[in-house]
This record gives structure tokens, sequence and C-alpha cells, in this order.
């Protein structure tokens, strides 16, 4: 049984080298990086950072806000990389909902330190 499966992996890893696929090449493919879910997660974490950047600019948020901020958008998206190498480049759905769970909450603390006392609707 164990060899069964040692050599079923073997020829699937000699079919993807063959072919020339490699795990990092199937990462890097044009398709993994502008997967829909991928791109809307990242379009999000993208407009959150220029939110940040503009509140600090303005001076709405501290420069210790602003990098608090950036750590959390920081670590949504090395958790959206994380799930889409353990995907062949793309995320879930389910990935995707909790990712933008994880953004929901940042764009909330964004929202009442630039607002202070005010409900948070962005």
């Amino acid at each position: 049984m164990m060899s069964r499966t040692i050599r079923q992996l073997g020829v699937a890893l000699a079919v993807a080298l063959l072919c020339g696929i490699t795990p990092a090449a199937a990462q890097q493919g044009k398709w993994a990086k502008n997967h829909p879910r991928r791109e809307q997660v990242n379009k999000r974490l993208n407009n959150q950072n220029k939110r940040i950047q503009q509140g600090e600019a303005n001076g709405t948020l501290t420069k210790g806000q602003a990098q608090q901020l950036h750590k959390e958008d920081k670590t949504i998206r090395k958790e959206e990389r994380a799930d889409a190498a353990a995907n062949g480049g793309h995320i879930t759905k389910q990935q995707q909902r909790q990712l933008n769970r994880q953004e929901n909450q940042t764009s909330k603390q964004i929202y009442q330190q630039k607002h202070p006392g005010q409900a948070a609707t962005p």
C-alpha cells in the first residue's frame, strides 16, 4: 500500500516536471495572481492601505495608529498568500469570506480612529 502511494506520487511528480510545472511556477502563473477571489481580497487590502496613508497624511490618524493598522493588513495579506500557496494559487470561497471578515474589522478600526465618537459606517 505504501509503495503504491509512493509510486503514484513519483509518477505525478515526473509528469509535472516533464510538463514544466513546478509548485513555484504554478504559483507564479498569471492565472494564480489574477484569480478573482485573490484580486478582490488584494484590492481591498490596497484600498485600506491608501485610506491609512491618507489618514496619516491629513492628521486624522497618528503615526502609531497607522503603523498598527498597517501591521494588521500585513497579517491579512500574509494569510491570503499562505492560503493561496496551499491551494495551487487561488483561495477558496470560505477563505475569501474569512479574509473579508478580517478586513471588515480593520476597516471599522480605520473609520473609528479617523472619526472618534461616530458609529462605524464607512
